[in-house]
């Protein structure tokens, strides 16, 4: 290469390669060293072939395992859904519960971060939880070592995932460092005959301790793939996703037409391991911000920021608070209390019409204010039928001749409904286009 050139690869940054690199004097950016911040995304290589080698681990196990995914009925008789176990819920985790759950098979995952709880949840997955009050997140996004104690447990816990799943998928590493060994030898003896792991962290030694990398091998019974190439077996797709990663590093790194290194830039200095001839060390990490300060809040008079929150929950799909029992039962009370008082009063015909009211009134309030919030535009079309018998009845009354106080509140009847009619009809026709397909 020529002196000062720019060398951007897949480097892994040893002493003896920055040295060589250093005294050509090339500048050199490892595609490994790209911090996994949110700017950084669309240049992360790693995340990139991740991905893709998730999804393949689901195709080579299918490929192997001497069943369905998904569970199927016939005249000939019936079969289970694939029982599936993920260990490590990163990016190639997260891609191998998404092709195993299409496929139909019965997912469960793993990781020492509970953040990933609500991820591994949302694509249809079980997480398995330990009892265990310490967390796995590290720097990057990346896991850490656990405690021997930790360790303990997991391994107690994968030994009885042992006896259950069909398949096993491991992409569990930590940086600079050997994979660690989570499948052990007695717990491949646990599988069935014809179960599958495979390991997605071969190139690094393996989860499994009877991994070959490189090799699929028979041991026990249970297929173990330990292929490294995973990647490559979607050449066509890992070529343009590696291309799009390094055009977005190169587009990053541009200013005014000319090729740049922006040294403050923290993408740039996190990937530069060599810059005119110098080594450069890791940039120092920054430290994480300090955790917010608990509000103490009073259970008597909650401040208006907490009302607003509940009152913005409320418009945005949430359950409304459905109403107290104790509030149910003083709204009862009252209105038996009512009808009591008018019935010795007012004539047997309006105290029969005002008790069908009353008691109209109450149901529709428990029934609605029950029902979630965004429910409430298709609950407004049912209530359309409801005013058209309002209208009948308001029709009846206004048109019975008299001009007293039944003929008024009719046409008032007849109004209201009417507007409510109208206006649950253009909802309902706006939601619905919602849902329509742009003209073919």
């Amino acid at each position: 290469m020529s002196e000062g050139a720019t060398l951007i690869s897949m480097l892994e940054g040893d002493e003896a390669q920055r040295a060589a690199l250093a005294e050509r004097k090339i500048n050199a950016i490892s595609l490994q060293r790209i911090p996994r911040i949110t700017r950084a995304q669309k240049m992360d290589v790693l995340s990139s072939m991740a991905n893709i080698a998730g999804y393949q681990a689901v195709v080579e196990a299918a490929a192997v395992y001497q069943g369905f995914f998904g569970g199927q009925v016939t005249a000939a008789g019936s079969t289970r859904p694939a029982k599936v176990l993920i260990i490590g819920a990163g990016v190639a985790g997260l891609a191998a519960i998404g092709a195993a759950r299409s496929l139909g098979a019965e997912v469960r995952a793993f990781d020492v971060r509970p953040a990933t709880k609500e991820q591994v949840e949302s694509m249809g997955a079980t997480f398995l939880m330990l009892e265990f009050d310490e967390s796995g997140e590290g720097e990057g996004g990346y896991a850490k070592i656990m405690s021997d104690e930790f360790i303990d447990a997991e391994m107690a816990l994968f030994r009885e995932q042992a006896d259950e799943v069909d398949i096993i998928i491991t992409t569990a590493l930590i940086p600079g460092r050997p994979a660690p060994k989570l499948i052990l030898e007695d717990m491949v003896d646990r599988m069935k005959t014809g179960s599958v792991i495979v390991d997605l962290a071969s190139s690094r030694g393996g989860n499994c301790e009877l991994t070959v990398p490189g090799e699929a091998v028979v041991a026990r019974g249970v297929h173990i793939l330990g292929f490294t190439d995973l990647p490559s077996r979607k050449a066509a797709t890992a070529s343009k996703f590696f291309g799009g990663n390094i055009a977005h590093l190169l587009d990053d790194m541009m200013s005014d037409g000319e090729f740049v290194f922006d040294l403050e830039d923290e993408v740039v200095r996190a990937a530069t391991i060599v810059f005119e001839g110098e080594p450069l060390a890791p940039p120092p990490r920054k430290p994480k911000p300090a955790p917010k300060p608990v509000e103490t809040r009073s259970a008597v008079d909650p401040p208006a920021a907490i009302k607003r929150e509940k009152k913005r929950s409320h418009g945005h799909g949430q359950p409304a608070e459905p109403p107290s029992a104790m509030k149910t039962v003083t709204v009862g009370a009252v209105l038996i209390a009512l009808t009591a008082l008018l019935g010795t009063y007012a004539p047997a015909e309006f105290v029969q019409h005002f008790t069908v009211f009353v008691l109209a009134c109450f149901i529709g309030w428990q029934v609605v204010w029950s029902v979630t919030a965004a429910l409430h535009t298709p609950l407004m079309s049912v209530t359309n039928a409801i005013s058209g018998i309002i209208i009948v009845g308001g029709m009846l009354q206004a048109g019975s001749g008299s001009t007293g106080l039944a003929a008024i509140l009719g046409a008032v009847a007849i109004l209201f409904a009417s507007i409510n009619i109208a206006g649950g009809f253009l909802v309902t026709q706006r939601m619905l286009k919602m849902f329509q397909r742009g003209p073919s």
